[in-house]
């Protein structure tokens, strides 16, 4: 039998009043969105309703990281903010492209794309 140590690790930009920028390094799934939900909804409380996710890093993402995902964009609406995604895998761009959350989830190429766009009202 194989140990596996469920890793994630988020670190935080700050590059402007309101706006974070969310940094995610490991897979993102069953085990490991617990500790992504409760880190970004801290970032909202914080007084950052406008954020950016850079999944860059993220080797792996299951349902229930997309479940948390869109409950963060929930979060972020419901404070008077948005939420973005930046450098997404392939694989987890075809995930929300088969599912439609790209549909209301905004998605850049980089995090400066993020910081330079307009915020969204999309809702679903």
């Amino acid at each position: 039998m194989t140990d596996v140590t469920p890793t994630l690790h988020l670190t935080v930009q700050h590059p402007r009043p309101g706006f974070a920028i969310a940094t995610i390094v490991g897979d993102v799934d069953v085990q490991t969105a617990p500790t992504l939900r409760s880190g970004v909804l801290e970032i909202i409380q914080q007084g950052h309703p406008r954020l950016a996710l850079d999944l860059a890093q993220v080797g792996f993402c299951d349902s229930a990281g997309l479940s948390v995902i869109i409950g963060i964009w929930h979060a972020a609406q419901a404070a008077g903010g948005s939420l973005s995604l930046a450098a997404v895998p392939d694989r987890m761009l075809r995930m929300l492209s088969m599912t439609g959350v790209d549909s209301f989830l905004p998605v850049h190429a980089t995090t400066a794309d993020v910081a330079d766009s307009p915020p969204t009202s999309a809702s679903w």
